[in-house]
């Protein structure tokens, strides 16, 4: 299926505004990078579907150079400025299932919220094991279908939870053809990961501790630290919404 972008492109629509009110997510992901990431250095990363570039100033802090990739010219364009003070960051207009760079020449690739707009990650998984250099990283995130409350779910109704990919958009948007807005089994993640040529060696499970309540009742810093503390035991039981993946490339 070919992705959409247009969401992305129009004026309404703005990812930076999003990510304001959304602070304890933001840092539920940098914690996580930074967990997978700790004591490496790479020479040179790609942020696949990287949006306005939200974590590129995380990567910075473990690659010489940072490239910027998505298939959105407003993102990009927006990027330009929140990344203005940035160095060594290049910026690339394209999709995730094409990308127009050198095979074997990327160290680290990272590809945060991407997976729940592609019903079938398999070309995007391919051409990120072909940018790899062998031995390099790749850290996927995935939202996460097994979470522990869709898990309640489905047993209340007597059902296995699927292993395919879930389209959760409303009635209405299927209608309207929006974006794509799926959910993922970790375990087929795994296997698509493998096929591809990528093996997982570590995953996280994270924003355990996403609830409204939460983040009105308990102090920023305090609900962080406890997710931080919680994503490496809480992932052998595909706990929270989102999974992230530490893959190597063979080499």
């Amino acid at each position: 299926m070919p992705e959409r972008t247009n969401q992305y492109d129009e004026n309404e629509h703005s990812y930076r505004t999003y990510w304001q009110d959304r602070s304890y997510e933001h840092d539920a992901e940098v914690a996580a990078l930074r967990s997978l990431l700790h004591g490496r250095r790479f020479g040179h990363a790609a942020d696949v579907g990287g949006g306005y570039g939200r974590l590129v100033p995380v990567l910075r802090e473990f690659a010489d150079h940072v490239t910027l990739v998505d298939s959105s010219k407003k993102q990009l364009s927006d990027a330009e400025e929140f990344l203005a003070d940035q160095s060594n960051v290049a910026m690339r207009l394209m999709s995730a299932g094409r990308l127009d760079m050198d095979e074997a020449s990327i160290d680290l690739v990272t590809m945060i919220r991407v997976m729940h707009h592609l019903p079938d990650p398999v070309p995007a998984l391919s051409e990120i094991a072909r940018l790899l250099r062998p031995g390099g990283i790749a850290v996927i995130e995935s939202a996460n279908l097994a979470h522990a409350a869709n898990r309640v779910r489905y047993a209340a109704r007597r059902q296995r939870i699927p292993t395919e990919p879930v389209d959760i958009r409303s009635a209405e948007n299927r209608e309207r053809d929006s974006i794509p807005f799926v959910n993922h089994h970790p375990r087929k993640v795994a296997e698509q990961l493998a096929a591809a040529g990528l093996t997982v060696e570590r995953t996280l499970s994270v924003s355990n501790l996403r609830s409204g309540k939460l983040k009105k009742f308990v102090p920023h810093q305090a609900l962080v630290r406890a997710e931080g503390a919680l994503q490496s035991p809480l992932a052998k039981v595909s706990f929270g919404p989102s999974m992230f993946f530490l893959a190597r490339k063979a080499g």
